[in-house]
C-alpha cells in the first residue's frame, strides 16, 4: 500500500508540475525558481512523516527491523546525500545547455523529460544494487573503493572544464539533427523523414550524464540503508526538486565553489562507511550521526562560499 501511495504522489506531483507550474514553455524567473525549490524541499521534508507512519503501521515491512524514527533519519540522510551529489550534476547540465545553445524558455521541458527518464533508470539501478549487496557481501567493498576513487578524482580534476559537446559528438553521427530549434519540439518531419532538433540532443546528453552520476549517488545512499522504500523515495524527491534548484542556482553555481569540498567530504565519509559496513564499529554508530555529518558538511560549504562571495564583493568596492 505504501508503494502505491508513493507512486500516486509522484504522478500527482508530475501532473501538478505540467498543468499548473509550467503549463507554457517560458523562461523561469529567479523568484519562481526559489519558490518552487522551497516547495519541493518542503514536500520532501513533509514526506518524512509519511515514512514514519508507514513503518509504524507496518505498511512498509522493514527487511532489517528498523524502527519508525530510524527510518525517518535514514530517509532524510538519503535525501541530503542525493541532493548534495546533484550539485555536480547541475554544473554539467549548465554546460550541456550552453554547448547546445538551448534557450532558457525550453530548458525546463528538457529537464522535465530528462528527470522522468532518470527516475526509471534510478529505480532499476537501486533494485539491482540492493540485490547485489544482499547476495554478495564483498560488493560493498567494490562500491566503497569506487566512491573513494570518485572523491579524489573530483578534486584532481577540479579545475578542468567540462567539454560535454566533445564527449557527445558521437550522438550526432547516429542522429540526423537540424541546425535550428523548432519551438519546444524534440523532432520534426522533414521531407518525409524524422529529423531531431538540438533539444533532443541536449535531452540525450542529460540522460547519459545522469546515469554516470547515479553510479556515485546510488552506492552512497546504499551505505546508509538498503531499505528499498527509503532509498527509492529519497531519490525520487531529490530528483523532482533538481529542476527548480537548477534554475534557482543557474547564475550562482560558479560562486559556490567550496561546495565541491563538502561533496568530497560526503563521498569520503560514505565510502568509509561502505568499506567498514560489516564491522562492529559501524554498527555502533547511531543513524543520526550520518545525517549530522552530511548536514554540517553542506552547511560549512555554503557558509564558506557565501563568505568568499562577500569578501570578493568588498574587494571590488575597494577597487
Amino acid at each position: 500500500m505504501a508503494w502505491i501511495i508513493l507512486f500516486a504522489v509522484f504522478f500527482i506531483l508530475i501532473a501538478f508540475d505540467m498543468i499548473v507550474l509550467h503549463k507554457k514553455d517560458e523562461k523561469v524567473s529567479h523568484k519562481k525558481a526559489a519558490i518552487e525549490t522551497a516547495f519541493w524541499v518542503s514536500f520532501a521534508m513533509l514526506f518524512s512523516f509519511a515514512v514514519f507512519y508507514f513503518y509504524k503501521t507496518g505498511m512498509v515491512i522493514s527487511a532489517h527491523g528498523i524502527q519508525p524514527g530510524e527510518a525517518v533519519t535514514k530517509y532524510l540522510t538519503g535525501y541530503l546525500i542525493e541532493l548534495s551529489l546533484s550539485v555536480d550534476n547541475l554544473f554539467v547540465i549548465a554546460t550541456i545547455f550552453a554547448s547546445q545553445k538551448v534557450p532558457m524558455k525550453y530548458q525546463h521541458r528538457v529537464l522535465f523529460w530528462g528527470i522522468i527518464g532518470a527516475i526509471v533508470m534510478r529505480a532499476l539501478m537501486i533494485f539491482f544494487g540492493i540485490a547485489l549487496m544482499e547476495k554478495f557481501e564483498w560488493i560493498t567493498y567494490v562500491f566503497g573503493v569506487f566512491l573513494l576513487y570518485t572523491a579524489f578524482s573530483m578534486l584532481k580534476h577540479e579545475g578542468d572544464e567540462h567539454h560535454e559537446d566533445e564527449k557527445f559528438k558521437f550522438i550526432k553521427k547516429y542522429f540526423k539533427v537540424t541546425k535550428n530549434f523548432h519551438a519546444e519540439h524534440f523532432w520534426i518531419i522533414e521531407n518525409g523523414k524524422r529529423v531531431f532538433t538540438p533539444l533532443f540532443i541536449a535531452l540525450i546528453m542529460i540522460e547519459f550524464t545522469d546515469v554516470i552520476f547515479a553510479l556515485d549517488s546510488i552506492p552512497a545512499i546504499l551505505a546508509v540503508t538498503t531499505e528499498r522504500f527509503i532509498v527509492f523515495s529519497s531519490n525520487i524527491f531529490a530528483i523532482l526538486g533538481l529542476r527548480s534548484m537548477y534554475f534557482f542556482l543557474a547564475n550562482m553555481l560558479e560562486k559556490f565553489h567550496y561546495l565541491k569540498y563538502s561533496i568530497f567530504a560526503i563521498l569520503v565519509f560514505v565510502s568509509i562507511k561502505l568499506l567498514l559496513l560489516h564491522t562492529e564499529f559501524i554498527k555502533l554508530l547511531p543513524s543520526w550521526f550520518s545525517l549530522t555529518f552530511i548536514g554540517v558538511a553542506l552547511l560549512m560549504g555554503v557558509l564558506v562560499s557565501v563568505n568568499k562571495i562577500a569578501t570578493d564583493a568588498d574587494d571590488d568596492l575597494k577597487d
